[in-house]
């Protein structure tokens, strides 16, 4: 494979950067982006300290390094990661529980640069969320590959092989990681559960058996663990128009919001955890198990690291029933009366909501229990 068979979905290589960045210079929405998130900086500065960017790794160290500290010093009271597990000079395929829009590669990002890896991930992103032009130039500066969405059938199977052998491509010519979701979209309810669909995907890709192209991804199941989700009444808000609205659909405008609250909102403590690689794991599997039953293997697999690796919060004892102080009782109390009363709805079901959303804090509890 080249790197010109991927053009239509991969990131932006050096040379692309200059015309990349003269277009985001022509852009008045990206100018008006820009001067709400740095009021202090001119624009012309700004876009004079983008194109000392050669490669999007210094694109991302010197832009989305600094802005996502300052912002997490502000909305969190602090985020790690534990890679005790593995070795971050090797090159990982990261498959993790989906809490943020944004956040969950771009904290992963951090979080590796932090831990010397000499490298972030490349990352999935649907496009669906690529609304503007002046998007998709910024996720393919910033190391985004697109997963074409919107597709019949036929082009579907053609697109997801093409996805799967970039994968393959990313990890073994450009060694590079990458980071992909455990599913199309966010678990609403925080009951985390990997789509085999998505394994299916990358076992598209790569050579020999569904297991020898499983290892040559080296999959490592990341669990991301926040103590408050900031979008947690977007979510219950969500499930009462699901219920009561014939056919409800979350609109562009729906999107932004979820993005804009998930990344500016307040989140506690935000942990990342890394399993083990599963590449030893898989070589435990029966060599003649049946397709279906060996993805639901491997799904099942990558559910149990990331449940048994789950940080659980005082949220999620007292939301899960578990033993818990008066003080940490009354606390989440009057944190999800004050998500409530953020729900704009015209009749909301305070009950059904507030089950909701105390099952969202409930949820990794549990299966974090069942995973033990």
């Amino acid at each position: 494979m080249r790197i010109e068979d991927f053009d239509a979905i991969r990131p932006f290589e050096p040379q692309e950067l200059p015309a990349a960045y003269d277009r985001l210079e022509q852009d008045a929405q990206f100018r008006a982006v820009v001067a709400y998130l740095y009021p202090q900086v001119p624009f012309e500065a700004m876009m004079m300290n983008m194109r000392q960017c050669h490669t999007s790794y210094e694109f991302q160290k010197a832009f989305c390094y600094p802005f996502l500290k300052q912002l997490m010093a502000k909305a969190s009271t602090g985020f790690d990661i534990d890679v005790e597990c593995i070795d971050v000079s090797r090159r990982y395929t990261f498959v993790s529980n989906h809490r943020d829009i944004v956040l969950d590669s771009a904290l992963l990002d951090v979080l590796l640069i932090d831990a010397n890896a000499g490298t972030t991930c490349e990352i999935a992103i649907g496009d669906n969320l690529l609304a503007a032009q002046w998007i998709k130039d910024v996720v393919r500066i910033n190391k985004s590959f697109i997963v074409e969405r919107s597709l019949g059938i036929r082009e579907m199977l053609a697109a997801s092989k093409r996805l799967s052998e970039y994968m393959h491509f990313v990890i073994n010519v450009k060694h590079d990681n990458v980071w992909i979701a455990q599913r199309e979209g966010r678990a609403k309810d925080s009951d985390d559960r990997t789509q085999p669909s998505i394994l299916k995907m990358m076992a598209m890709g790569g050579e020999g058996s569904i297991v020898e192209r499983l290892k040559q991804l080296h999959i490592v199941p990341l669990s991301i663990s926040y103590e408050y989700d900031p979008c947690d009444y977007l979510k219950a808000r969500e499930f009462q128009l699901k219920r009561d609205v014939p056919g409800w659909k979350k609109s562009k405008q729906d999107d932004v919001e979820s993005m804009r609250t998930g990344i500016m909102g307040y989140k506690g403590h935000v942990h990342y955890h890394c399993a083990p690689c599963i590449d030893d794991w898989l070589d435990t599997l029966p060599q003649d198990m049946p397709k279906a039953e060996l993805f639901d293997a491997v799904a099942a697999h990558i559910d149990n690291e990331i449940h048994r690796h789950y940080r659980l919060y005082a949220s999620n004892r007292v939301a899960a029933g578990a033993e818990s102080t008066n003080e940490e009782k009354a606390v989440f109390a009057h944190f999800i009366d004050n998500q409530l009363a953020k729900i704009q709805l015209e009749e909301p079901d305070i009950p059904f909501l507030r089950e909701r959303l105390i099952t969202m804090y409930a949820n990794p509890y549990r299966n974090h229990q069942a995973a033990k």
